[in-house]
């Protein structure tokens, strides 16, 4: 790993030579620069084995998020992600933190739920608890489908019966299978493991299992960041620092007390989380889902951060939740973008890669309530955004820059402007 995640200068750079910093400070091969320089990275015929129907591949840009101190350690972050400002915002967040330590982070076992429905009983109590009679015998046959796991020290944990007595097709008994996935994200172990013992279930209870699927409300896997940030890093020439952490607590409040401004707020969180899921090779919309089902635990839709003021008057931040992310399997493994990914992340374990993600998503929502509370989320949003509207209207190299300018220095950053901008630098 490189000495220090702070790139200096780094978005000054051409593409090729930020992939040269990277070759240094990394130790890249000339195989692994090529995969980033290079169109092409997924051969067609890996592509052709991951899903159905292919016809081609379709590319997103790949950044890399600098600055992360993250429970001491030095952590650059890959991300794949369209939305501009997104990489911008996560790297700035994480350099305000740095001066406190950074972002601590911590996790819980990697627990994944698979549910077996169980439907046709007139005793749904009297089969509850002839499930749980039955406990050992029923997670001894779920992890003889997995004995691969059970060397790596996973396999099924405990067994969760819940009863849904009126439900509009009857009384429904759901069996939850507790599993130690260890570094997968667990989908297919679970699953198997389900379709293992629901004949064993029907044999107990008398009834007729349904479903056989894992939850993606992953709440037994927990992922939490925190961070604390001085008043004086958020100062500006418009705002003091205590005035800053004043609004965005104002501003985090709001999300917590309005759904309607948690689903964006929580939004927000979501583009430094799926950026990293996605370069991992992970299942983003298991994530997505989980977390917002997990927001809505309390009865109602609210934030999935929390903002608050110690008693030094410094912002204090904190995350949990779901977050079943794996290193092994599904595209995690064949992707070749995915492994360099996790190759300069530098995890070894699921735990490591979850609470990255977590620190990541703190550190995204705290830059938009930062420029929501201060300046608007326009000022520098779209400044980033004029670079795309360049872009499309044919604008390249040094044309892209002077039409970036132009546009945000006369605040009118529209299509038709940029080309007549551009139409008017060409003949000159």
């Amino acid at each position: 790993m490189t000495a220090s995640s702070q790139l200096p200068g780094f978005r000054n750079l051409s593409p090729s030579e930020r992939l040269e910093v990277l070759r240094r400070q990394f130790g890249l091969s000339e195989e692994d620069t090529a995969l980033l320089r290079d169109q092409g990275a997924l051969p067609m015929d890996i592509a052709d084995g991951m899903i159905e129907n292919v016809i081609g591949k379709f590319e997103l840009p790949l950044g890399l998020a600098g600055n992360f101190m993250i429970n001491g350690r030095e952590v650059v972050v890959p991300m794949a992600v369209e939305e501009p400002s997104v990489v911008a915002a996560a790297s700035y967040m994480a350099k305000l933190a740095r001066p406190a330590g950074g972002f601590l982070t911590s996790s819980s076992a990697p627990l994944m739920r698979a549910q077996i429905q169980i439907i046709g009983l007139d005793d749904p109590a009297h089969a509850r608890l002839s499930l749980l009679r039955h406990r050992q015998r029923i997670i001894e046959l779920a992890n003889s489908k997995d004995a691969l796991l059970n060397k790596l020290g996973g396999g099924c944990r405990d067994l969760e019966v819940h009863l849904f007595t009126d439900s509009p097709r009857g009384p429904m008994v759901v069996a939850h299978l507790v599993v130690d996935v260890r570094d997968a994200m667990g989908a297919n172990t679970v699953n198997t493991m389900a379709e293992a013992v629901a004949p064993l279930m029907e044999e107990i209870t008398g009834g007729k299992v349904r479903l056989r699927i894992l939850s993606n409300l992953a709440d037994l896997r927990l992922a939490r960041a925190q961070v604390s940030i001085a008043p004086e890093h958020f100062e500006t020439d418009a705002f003091g620092g205590e005035d800053v952490i004043d609004r965005i607590i104002d501003a985090y409040t709001f999300a917590a007390i309005d759904p309607y401004r948690a689903a964006t707020h929580n939004k927000g969180i979501m583009n430094g989380v799926d950026p990293l899921i996605v370069a991992t090779g992970n299942d983003w919309r298991a994530v997505e889902a989980g977390a917002h089902a997990w927001a809505c635990r309390k009865g109602h839709y609210g934030s999935l951060t929390t903002w608050e003021k110690d008693a030094r008057g410094h912002l204090v931040g904190t995350i949990e939740m779901p977050m079943p992310v794996g290193l092994v399997g599904g595209a995690t493994k064949t992707h070749p973008l995915a492994q360099l990914s996790l190759r300069l992340l530098g995890v070894k374990t699921s735990q490591e890669l979850s609470e990255i993600a977590v620190a990541v998503g703190l550190a995204q929502n705290l830059g938009a309530l930062r420029a929501l509370a201060t300046e608007g989320i326009q000022r520098g949003h779209m400044a980033l955004h004029a670079r795309n509207i360049a872009l499309s209207t044919g604008a390249r190299g040094a044309e892209v820059d002077q039409l970036v300018r132009q546009m945000v220095e006369n605040h009118d950053v529209r299509a038709d402007r940029a080309e007549a901008l551009l139409k008017a630098l060409r003949e000159q």
